[in-house]
């Protein structure tokens, strides 16, 4: 359907004309009628779907329309701060022919920062988009100005819930007036989801679009290595791959972020490791120059595995298996995003078989184990009757058994990502 089609305002059309944006995806197909209609909304989408456009463009609408001068309409609550910043910027090129302001309220700025941001709250801005912590600051002062608020947005609720926002989200609800239109857009829909739903929505419709399952264009690989294996191995893998220009690297953790990116060092290429323990303006940094490609491979913890929208990631690799099954599919999003293709590859230790096993049957599909190179040794073999759940701590040799018949060398083929993404 063609965004034509939505009864959206001229001027919105146009600047989704400027921007080179024609076709709707299906969650905006479904989505944007519904909000249009003022219907309370709850959606469930994989990411990369297109779902900020979806509640965004409605309320810019609806602002179009009311004509009013800038008092706070629309709230956004999102999970991270990097997340918010992304929204706020597409809010803003999709407004680019209105008069609608915006702006992100999150942590880790500067005093200047939180100044802007007390002003826009106190004199209203027409869409605010805000971390649950950072918002939650701001109200405790007492200058915060919700009582025109119309529409709240809850964007990656399950996200909001998992890093235990759910007090916050709720202590900000009770500060908002009671008729407001509400929507939830969530990637899972678990019980605790559903329970805030049935909380703060009033009748909503419904959408659920695909859940849990990686994009088609996306290449899954994997390889069976040990610990000591696997930053040898990504060596190997990018080192004599010129062609390969964006590299998506995730760690489990803060500390082994920092040690993947000093055993890639030294290469000819650029490494830059991100996490919470950066400065904000150093972490919008990197962003801008992986963006750009002044970055060949970013190591990132899951802060980035959810809602940013990196285009044109011909390579994502999971160094650690996600503690999270559903991580995983938002880990391999960021890659072949919008129809486009990518390749996307686990690191799986004996440890983490049971765990990848539990992945492949959410996917519905089992993921091709590829042989190690020759000069890294043989790997663990793929083995689940003996080994550890998630949780337990098996009793023996930590190192597992060395022993491996294999000896193919191991190769990957690089897919082209560079196809227009809608």
């Amino acid at each position: 359907m063609k965004f034509k089609e939505l009864s959206l305002n001229d001027t919105l059309l146009e600047a989704l004309s400027y921007m080179g944006f024609e076709e709707a995806t299906p969650i905006q197909e479904q989505a944007i009628p519904a909000i249009l209609d003022k219907r309370d909304l709850i959606a469930s989408a994989q990411t990369g779907t297109g779902k900020t456009a979806a509640f965004i463009l409605p309320v810019l609408n609806a602002l179009l329309e009311g004509k009013t001068a800038h008092i706070t309409k629309a709230l956004v609550l999102v999970p991270t701060r990097e997340l918010a910043i992304q929204i706020d910027q597409q809010v803003q090129g999709f407004s680019y022919f209105t008069n609608a302001e915006s702006i992100a309220i999150y942590g880790g700025g500067s005093g200047s920062d939180w100044d802007q941001q007390k002003r826009a709250l106190t004199s209203g801005t027409d869409i605010i988009v805000a971390t649950p912590g950072k918002l939650i600051s701001h109200l405790n002062m007492g200058y915060v100005k919700f009582q025109d608020l119309e529409y709240l947005i809850l964007d990656e609720a399950d996200r909001m819930l998992d890093m235990g926002f759910i007090d916050d989200i709720q202590k900000i609800i009770s500060h908002l007036p009671d008729e407001r239109q509400t929507m939830m857009f969530s990637a899972t829909m678990p019980d605790l989801i559903r329970q805030l739903a049935t909380k703060i929505l009033k009748s909503p419709v419904e959408i659920t679009m695909g859940l849990s399952k990686p994009a088609e264009g996306v290449l899954q690989a994997a390889y069976l290595t040990y610990e000591n294996q696997k930053t040898r191995l990504i060596n190997s893998l990018i080192g004599d791959k010129p062609d390969v220009k964006s590299i998506l690297i995730f760690s489990s953790t803060k500390k082994k972020v920092n040690d993947i990116v000093l055993g890639l060092r030294g290469k000819d290429f650029i490494v830059e490791g991100i996490s919470s323990d950066l400065a904000q303006s150093r972490r919008e940094e990197i962003l801008l120059d992986f963006r750009s490609r002044k970055i060949r491979v970013l190591v990132a913890t899951d802060v980035l595995s959810r809602g940013i929208d990196i285009k044109n990631i011909d390579i994502v690799i999971n160094y650690d298996v996600p503690g999270d099954a559903e991580d995983y599919v938002h880990r391999v999003g960021r890659t072949a995003r919008a129809d486009t293709s990518g390749l996307a590859i686990t690191l799986i230790n004996e440890d983490d078989m049971f765990r990848f096993h539990r992945i492949e049957q959410l996917i519905g599909r089992e993921v091709m184990k590829l042989p190690l190179p020759e000069n890294l040794g043989p790997g663990p073999k793929w083995e689940l009757k003996n080994v550890k759940r998630p949780g337990f701590r098996r009793k023996g040799n930590p190192g597992g058994s060395q022993k491996n018949t294999s000896k193919k060398t191991g190769k990957f083929h690089s897919r082209n990502s560079n196809k227009k993404k809608g």
